[in-house]
Parts: C-alpha cells; structure tokens; sequence
C-alpha cells in the first residue's frame, strides 16, 4: 500500500462561505495549529486576481503568501490553487526556492484542458510539484478521462486529483474513476480525492479509496469542521481520526478542534454549511451546487417544485451557473400562462367599490394593531391577507403567490382565496389570476406578493388602497415579521430590496391611491 496524505483545504475550499475572509490573525493560526496536526499538506488558499488583502485567503501572486506561513514547518507542504478558469500571468510565479508555497495544485474545466498542460508544465519548470485537478471528473467520459491522464503523463505531475464538483458520485461510479486512473496513470503518480458532501458521500468514497491497499500514494482532500459552500465537504477531524484508528497514524485531534472554536463556529452560525435537501435536489439533478443556494434563498417552491424546476432545466444549462441563468429558468418555471380574465371579472364584481385593506405580515400589525382593525372594520371594506392568515383582523380575502406558505394557509381556512397560476399544487382556489401578468421585471422581487397583489387590484379597477404591515426589511433577520414562522431571511439584501420595491410602488401610485395606516421604509 502506498502512503496516504491527508491535505487541508479549509482556507481555500471552505472560503467560498465567508469570501474567504477569515482575518489576517486567523489565517496564520489556522496554518500553525494545522502543522501541529501532523497532516502532511496545508492548501493557503487561492492565487487569483489583481488584488491582495491581508484578511483574506486570496493572494495575486506567489510572493504575497510568504508573511502568512512563517514559520514553515518542515513537515509539512505548502500549496496554493491556480483556476485555469482566470489563470495569473506566469511571471508573477518566481522560481521555487522554498520560502513561499512548495506546490500549486491547478483546477480546470474540460473545456480547459489543453491550456491547462501547457501552464503545468511551465509552473513545473520553475521547481514546483503540480496537481492536476479534473474539475466535474464525473463529467468526462471514460475515454475522455483516459485521455486527460495520458496528456499530464507526459509531465508526471506530483498528483492527478479526481474531483467530485457536484457532490453526487456514489461508491459504485467512484471506484469505476479510481479503477480506471490508478491504470493509466503513470507509476509514481499519487492519486487524489476532492469531495463534496451533497449526498453525503465524501467519507464513504474516501475510506473506500484507502481501503483498496493501491500501490501509489493517495491524497484526501478535507476541510475542518467539513467547511465548504454548501453541504460542505469531508471533515478533516472526522476522517484523521478514522485514520489513526485503521492505519496507525497519529494524527493530532484536538489543534483541528480549536480551530472549528477559535476560527470556525462563529462563522457556522452565520453562514451555515452542511446536508440541506436543496443541495440535495441540485446533486440528484446534476446541477451546479450554486443553482440549489440561489433558489432556495427565495424560499418560495415547495420541494415538488423545486425537484421539477431543476430536473426541466437543459443538460448544457445545469453544469454551469450563472445568477442570471438560474433567474431565467425561475421565471419560466414560474410563467405558468393562464387565462384570467374571467377570475379578475369575478373578482372586480366583488371589490371594486369597496374601500381595499391590504394586510401584508409586518411586526407593523402588532405594534399599531388598534389603528389597523379601525381601518379594518370601516363600512363597505373588503380586507385583503397577503401570504398569512391574519386571523385577529379576520380578512375576506387570502392573496398569495407563495407556495411554500399557501400549503401551510390552505387547509386551515374558509376565506377566499386568490392565487397565482405559478402554484401549481394549489387545491384551495376561488380567483387564480396569471402569475407573469403581474410579477415585476426586477429579479429581486420578481414574485414578491405585495406588489403583485396592488397590480391585481389595479387590474380589476380598485382607485384606492390602505396598507398596513408592508414594513420594508431591515438588516437585522427575524425582526421584520408579525409571526417567526413567517420569517423569510433577506437581511442580507434589505437595503437593495427596499429601494427597487420603493421604485415599482412609485411607479404603481400614479395608477392606485396608496394610503399608509403603519410605519415602511418604503419611499412611495
């Protein structure tokens, strides 16, 4: 059996969660108590960009990392990532002579591949070790991936690393990779495994590649406390220990312990990794990680829905992310074209006339409830709930476009209900109207419901609207909401949110009187 290197890759992979912004401190820190673990290999972080700041794992050139991992232990090997995606000009990588990084692991598309041998072999050159990373390796097909290893035999790079991108290679399909690269690949190449934790099975293909007693040497990527975007990735204290129990290393536990404390845990509260059924979905559906994050932070499509949304999307379309991709592909999902003319006549016959109470779910409820059910209460009044029950103002009427929170309205009320032709599981509807006739153009806030709900009455001829509870976002998450159950997080995006939805209810005023009965941060 070859030897079996254990590399830390917190700085670099796990970066993606905070921006790779640990500090200055935390960084050195990090990197003196990972040596006193024993691991044979400590990734810094990236090389990319044009920029370099101290606080982060980021470094334009190779220079830049020297002050950050002073002291090297000698133990222990240095590497940083180049993305073949936005390599850095080769001049900004001096010879190697062992005061900065010992090796430079390199990641790269298929698509990349040829441009990638040709910046190996010359970063080989200047006396580093390489490893040659198949980004999405799952994505290549066996003579595709026969071929990449039979290109960087050429060079014998230090390791080619089989990279799980998506999360989702099971046992079966992994051991196939392993099998065909530890026979083509050139003797005295080490074999390498980068795992992400979608369907939770880093830690099984990693203890079966061990297990299978090859005769080259292996290396285990893994992060502490499993750090990663995401569902994360293989826990580093988790698969030392399982080392020293099975191989007689002597791994050291507890410096990976004061790091996930010292370092790790305020960022885990924050900035939560780890198994989510959203990543869950985007891995069964070979979609890229970042589509399940954006999507779900939305929190508006019901699992169903977000199973169908995913697996509609084209092939070519799934394994590259961008925000505007997945923006498009909401939307289509989402435009579910219904003929509504007949429910907004309906509708009309039953409101026009009357004085309109739009409720949305605000803390602003609470504190001016008395002002609010006066308002409620008026003669000829028809009030309005958006996206909750509302049941201390006993509304006439239930408008939602959310599924999410209409599964959770249906069964338990006898209003009426007005819904949005994107809810494609509705049972309980008396007026469906068409979802894309009224969503906005901002992608923000495209199905944001109180919007859609004034564009709707606006639709059927209402001239006048009171609200109350449609109280904009702060920054602080949780303290926008009448009930915790309705908390939706954009904390994060609360000052973009208030202005684009002061600028479309602008916009709607000069066609529908808006009257104010509690406190927004709107500007209308």
């Amino acid at each position: 059996m070859g030897k079996v290197y254990l590399l830390d890759c917190t700085l670099r992979d796990g970066g993606y969660v905070n921006d790779w912004r640990f500090g200055e401190k935390a960084i050195k820190e990090i990197g003196r108590k990972l040596a006193q673990t024993g691991i044979e290999m400590f990734e810094v972080g990236f090389i990319k960009g044009d920029t370099y700041d101290p606080d982060r794992a980021v470094y334009p050139d190779v220079d830049h990392i020297k002050p950050m991992i002073q002291p090297k232990d000698s133990k222990m090997k240095y590497v940083g990532m180049l993305d073949m995606s936005s390599p850095i000009p080769l001049d900004r990588i001096p010879p190697c002579d062992g005061t900065s990084i010992d090796g430079i692991r390199v990641i790269f598309k298929k698509s990349k591949i040829h441009e990638a041998f040709e910046y190996c072999k010359k970063i080989q050159e200047l006396g580093y070790f390489i490893s040659v990373n198949f980004v999405g390796t799952d994505l290549y097909t066996d003579k595709e991936f026969i071929e990449g290893i039979e290109l960087f035999n050429q060079i014998k790079p230090f390791a080619v690393s089989i990279v799980d991108s998506f999360g989702l290679i099971k046992r079966k399909q992994f051991l196939r990779m392993v099998y065909l690269a530890d026979n083509n690949l050139a003797e005295g190449i080490a074999l390498a495994y980068h795992a992400h934790n979608n369907l939770q099975q880093a830690f099984g293909n990693a203890e079966a590649l061990v297990e299978m007693n090859l005769k080259r040497d292996l290396i285990i990527d893994a992060c502490v406390f499993g750090m990663g975007r995401g569902a994360g990735n293989l826990n580093l204290e988790l698969f030392a220990e399982y080392m020293n129990e099975n191989y007689d290393t002597n791994y050291k536990i507890e410096p990976m312990l004061e790091i996930m404390d010292e370092y790790l845990n305020e960022i885990h509260k924050s900035k939560f990794w780890g198994y989510s059924l959203p990543l869950y979905l985007s891995a069964i559906n070979g979609c890229h990680p970042n589509y399940a994050i954006h999507l779900a932070e939305k929190d508006s499509l019901t699992v169903k829905s977000f199973n169908e949304l995913l697996k509609g999307m084209p092939d070519e379309h799934k394994a590259i992310y961008t925000k505007e991709r997945a923006e498009q592909h909401y939307r289509q999902y989402q435009e579910n074209y219904l003929d509504d003319k007949e429910a907004l006549q309906r509708l009309a016959a039953e409101i026009e006339k009357k004085h309109v109470v739009l409720l949305a779910p605000g803390k602003g409820l609470q504190e001016h409830k008395e002002a609010v059910l006066k308002e409620c209460q008026k003669e000829n009044t028809a009030v309005i709930a958006v996206n909750f029950l509302a049941e201390e103002f006993d509304p006439e009427y239930i408008f939602s476009s959310n599924m999410r929170r209409f599964a959770k309205i249906e069964e338990h009320t006898e209003k009426k209900c007005i819904t949005t032709s994107n809810m494609k599981d509705c049972k309980k509807s008396d007026f469906m109207v068409n979802f894309s006739s009224y969503a906005s153009k901002t992608p923000e806030i495209m199905d944001n419901a109180g919007l859609m709900l004034l564009k709707v009455l606006i639709a059927i001829g209402v001239k006048h609207v009171s609200i109350a509870g449609m109280d904009g976002y702060s920054a602080y998450s949780g303290n926008d909401y009448i009930h915790q159950n309705l908390v939706f997080d954009f904390s994060k995006e609360a000052e973009l949110r208030n202005r684009v939805i002061s600028e479309e209810m602008r916009e709607l005023k000069k066609q529908i009187d808006i009257t104010f009965i509690t406190p927004t941060r709107y500007r209308v």
